[in-house]
């Protein structure tokens, strides 16, 4: 189908997306145009309403979620939107398709309980990786930053003077995260470690492997799983687990919940609102605890 990298492109450089989101756009693009083929449309006037209709049908019969199904849909109606841009069609299909309904997802989390023996109870170990996993886990835990953020991270980005870290977030938006006491306790050991197992390294990133190259994020994946392991049973044991756990402490703290959407640097609040339900839950077990006709 033509104009698909004149897309990609646009995705790149104007869109600025990263390269995850680009790879699950050319995905996504790439089954819709296969699917098209089958169906001998080759041009997209001849696109309608209908064949995306049938598209959603299909892989919905074949076991595709719903969640999936609305993303693909999703990236459909920003290629429609380019091509209106371009010229090529006058109209958007998508506007005229329902996306099936998704069911609500609650952000698993760690207790705090949890993340408390784990911050203050596990021996991570006093030689490089250990001092550098500890500091990983507790970078996780009080900023709430994403792996992606946390692996790209540089020393430059940590104002020790201000106690603040700026976290260049997607799309490159730069936020300012508060550094704590403790935080900045283990940030300059870790550092002070760093410089006396690699005195020769100048990378300008914060964390780096056992053999002082940039950490990865399979490795950092692997570092978070391994030691949630040892203190929680919930299904999921990742660093975006302790993302969740990170505003879920803060919501049942009393935080307030724009506060958090600036911390977790999300685009909207409908992003952040899911955090609600777990706390309302937590609110409603203490009820049912304590009221007396409850």
């Amino acid at each position: 189908m033509q104009n698909i990298n004149s897309f990609y492109k646009y995705l790149e450089f104007e869109k600025r997306s990263s390269v995850h989101t680009l790879t699950a756009y050319k995905n996504d693009v790439g089954q819709f145009c296969d699917y098209l083929e089958e169906k001998e449309i080759n041009n997209w006037q001849k696109v309608t309403a209908k064949i995306i209709r049938q598209w959603m049908v299909e892989m919905l019969d074949q076991g595709v979620s719903a969640r999936t199904v609305t993303r693909k849909i999703s990236t459909l109606k920003v290629l429609f939107r380019f091509l209106i841009r371009e010229e090529v069609l006058e109209s958007n299909p998508t506007d005229k398709v329902t996306t099936p309904k998704i069911p609500k997802r609650l952000p698993i989390f760690v207790k705090e309980t949890e993340m408390d023996i784990l911050l203050d109870q596990i021996d991570f170990g006093e030689d490089y990786s250990g001092v550098r996993n500890k500091t990983i886990i507790d970078l996780f835990y009080f900023t709430g930053m994403r792996l992606s953020e946390l692996v790209e991270l540089t020393i430059s980005q940590i104002d020790f003077s201000n106690e603040v870290i700026k976290v260049l977030g997607k799309r490159n938006k730069e936020r300012i995260v508060p550094v704590t006491k403790e935080l900045k306790m283990a940030l300059v050991s870790y550092i002070n470690k760093r410089k006396q197992t690699f005195p020769e390294v100048k990378n300008k990133v914060l964390f780096l492997t056992d053999k002082g190259n940039p950490v990865y994020q399979k490795l950092v994946y692997r570092v978070v799983n391994r030691y949630l392991s040892q203190v929680s049973t919930v299904t999921k044991k990742s660093p975006h687990v302790i993302r969740h756990s990170f505003a879920t402490a803060l919501l049942n703290k009393g935080a307030d919940l724009n506060a958090i959407k600036e911390l977790l640097g999300h685009a909207n609040l409908a992003a952040t609102e899911v955090y609600t339900h777990n706390s309302y839950e937590k609110l409603n077990s203490i009820y049912k605890q304590a009221h007396p006709r409850a």
